[in-house]
């Protein structure tokens, strides 16, 4: 079997790679769990240096991995440097603070003494998506690694070049042999590397089928789980909202990442009162945007990463748009080879349509008029997903009540976009997932928290 890549703008094939055997992937399970004794055993300080000098290899070559994404998936040449970015940060911000995140915790109890301690588990399996090919596999690594445990990646089959890549940033950084290893497997191995008794524990970020499948094989193994799954996250426009900083910011969180995004807007609640002003200024902003080649540096949005996530796409927008949204851009399928789907936007979405129900991952707003900032409360809420959220409005204390006590959502930001930062836990709720990653919280999902009682 092969793995192929293949540029999502042209149509073309960039490389193909051959698919580890089980064999392999047993025997490379067995080398990283035989890495691990050693790599737990390392001070923090000497995992922290390792990890700045990963930092520093991925700002030295951000230019060559942004080429390598924008090739394998799609996205511009300047989202995949700040890509590169972002992942030096998480591996500073790591490396700065693993210690005192994992620092013992003294309780006082009738024992002579007792506290908490933050064990590694061992191996850690990482099966990750396509969309942004390097922040996610460091935002698991970077902690997890800090922590003392050894990774295995299966990342997603589309980007193996990122997957090899991101493990030679680990190599040239003089990482211990095999402390990371990557798998280049498709999902049919899945099942059977949970089943591997050498590993400890599973983090998936992907859509929720995906999720629900890792999460039923590693329950069935007894292992814990981290699962970052979809979104459809919704973007409140209140009457008092600042209409020209709110739309900036709508569109530019629905066009992030070509709207490949789980944080992406995508149901935008709107009252009544500004409705037809916030509309025609979404709508504006939305027709300037230049979709085309992603190596270009005028360009805003590339592709789709693949043909048949596109076709997915408009199949439900013309859904939603037969059971009575109307739309007011885009929403036709272009000529030519690439998997590209103009920024586009539905308004008069109810409950019942694609575009309400279900998470659109790709550049399509869909706008939901209310009445009144209630009924935007409960719109907000009726869905199946929890990831993130956003409220604006200048009365910037009824904004926080809002977000901190009404939302059902894993993170809600006022008057800004929903973004993921290494000094905040992100993760979801209900259909969106369980389990955090980033900050403090993040580093201790994949550790024993251990209870040391001395009489």
């Amino acid at each position: 079997m092969k793995l192929v890549a293949v540029n999502p703008a042209t149509g073309e094939t960039i490389a193909s790679y051959n698919e580890s055997t089980p064999q392999q992937v047993s025997e490379k399970i067995t080398a990283a769990h035989l890495a691990f004794p050693e790599w737990r055993s390392m001070s923090v300080n000497d995992r922290s240096h390792l990890m700045k000098q990963a930092a520093k290899i991925l700002r030295t070559n951000a230019d060559e991995y942004a080429h390598l994404m924008t090739t394998e998936m799609g996205k511009t040449l300047r989202e995949g440097k700040a890509e590169a970015e972002k992942c030096a940060w998480v591996c500073e911000y790591y490396a700065d603070n693993a210690e005192s995140f994992l620092q013992s915790e003294v309780i006082a109890t009738d024992a002579s003494k007792s506290f908490i301690t933050y064990q590694p588990l061992g191996v850690i399996l990482a099966v990750m998506p396509w969309n942004f090919p390097f922040w996610q596999v460091f935002r698991f690594a970077a902690p997890a690694l800090m922590a003392g445990n050894v990774g295995v990646l299966k990342h997603a089959s589309n980007v193996p070049g990122c997957a090899l890549a991101i493990e030679n940033v680990f190599k040239q950084a003089g990482f211990p042999e095999n402390v990371f290893t990557t798998l280049l497997v498709g999902s049919n191995q899945v099942n059977t590397i949970i089943e591997n008794s050498l590993v400890k524990a599973v983090t998936l970020t992907g859509s929720t089928p995906a999720g629900r499948a890792v999460a039923a094989k590693a329950g069935a193994m007894l292992k814990k789980t981290v699962l970052e799954l979809g979104g459809s996250d919704p973007y409140i426009v209140l009457e008092d909202a600042d209409l020209d900083e709110t739309v900036n910011a709508c569109v530019i969180s629905r066009l992030i990442n070509a709207g490949q995004s789980c944080i992406a807007a995508k149901r935008f609640i709107v009252v009544e009162a500004v409705r037809a002003e916030f509309e025609t200024k979404f709508v504006n902003q939305m027709k300037k945007i230049k979709m085309g080649d992603p190596l270009d540096p005028a360009t805003d949005i590339g592709p789709q990463a693949r043909h048949d996530l596109r076709d997915e796409l408009h199949v439900q927008v013309m859904s939603s748009i037969r059971n009575g949204a109307r739309l007011v851009l885009g929403g036709e399928l272009p000529a030519g080879n690439g998997a590209f789907y103009p920024p586009t936007v539905l308004t008069d979405v109810n409950k019942g349509m694609p575009a309400y129900e279900e998470e659109l991952f790709g550049p399509v707003a869909a706008i939901i008029p209310v009445k009144y900032e209630s009924e935007a409360i409960r719109v907000a809420n009726d869905s199946s997903f929890g990831l993130g959220a956003a409220i604006f409005t200048r009365d910037v204390e009824k904004g926080e009540g809002i977000a901190a006590t009404e939302i059902e959502a894993g993170c809600c930001f006022v008057n800004a976009f929903v973004k993921s930062d290494p000094r905040l836990p992100f993760g979801g709720i209900k259909e969106s997932g369980y389990g955090r990653e980033l900050s403090y919280i993040g580093i201790r999902e994949f550790v024993n928290i251990k209870s040391v009682y001395v009489k």
